[in-house]
């Protein structure tokens, strides 16, 4: 009888450490941890879920490659030729520590699920004034022009651009 005492102290024993780290509160997620959630809009700026509302068409071409066409919808089509401000993840094109080419990404460039983004998820980018390179959310100001007719898989560009 003696034996049951010490085996519900030691079942007791086992399970207090894990009922006590479910207990604990949860931590913030870190930018890239919140893979499932493209950067926040800035204030006046757009969302990239407006971005994203764009739709494609594919095709095989020649050579067996996936060529693609955008179908902006109306309120995409509007922006066109205009300054917007969007939020992104920074992707050098180039090398050294400041870009003026770069790609903004809706999502963190390390997320797992995002690393091939589909053309309606990232924007190339191009400055005057060259910006630091780093992996936090940037805030970029530009004229917003519409492509993708080349069918080349770019169907965002950003001219004239600065950070802001």
């Amino acid at each position: 009888m003696t034996v049951r005492p010490l085996i519900l102290a030691a079942v007791l024993a086992l399970a207090v450490p894990g009922v006590a780290m479910q207990a604990q509160p949860a931590k913030p997620l870190k930018p890239s941890e919140s893979v499932w959630k493209p950067a926040l809009t800035p204030p006046g700026g757009i969302p990239w879920s407006l971005l994203e509302s764009t739709k494609e068409t594919t095709r095989l071409d020649e050579n067996q490659l996936i060529r693609s066409k955008p179908l902006f919808p109306a309120p995409v089509k509007a922006l066109a030729g205009k300054r917007i401000k969007v939020n992104g993840y920074m992707l050098p094109l180039g090398k050294g520590a400041k870009q003026t080419h770069f790609v903004l990404l809706a999502y963190p460039p390390d997320c797992p699920f995002h690393l091939n983004p589909a053309p309606t998820q990232f924007i190339e980018v191009k400055v005057a004034t060259p910006i630091a390179m780093d992996y936090n959310v940037r805030t970029i100001e530009g004229t917003l022009t519409l492509g993708g007719a080349d069918e080349q898989g770019i169907f965002y560009r950003m001219l004239d651009a600065s950070e802001v």
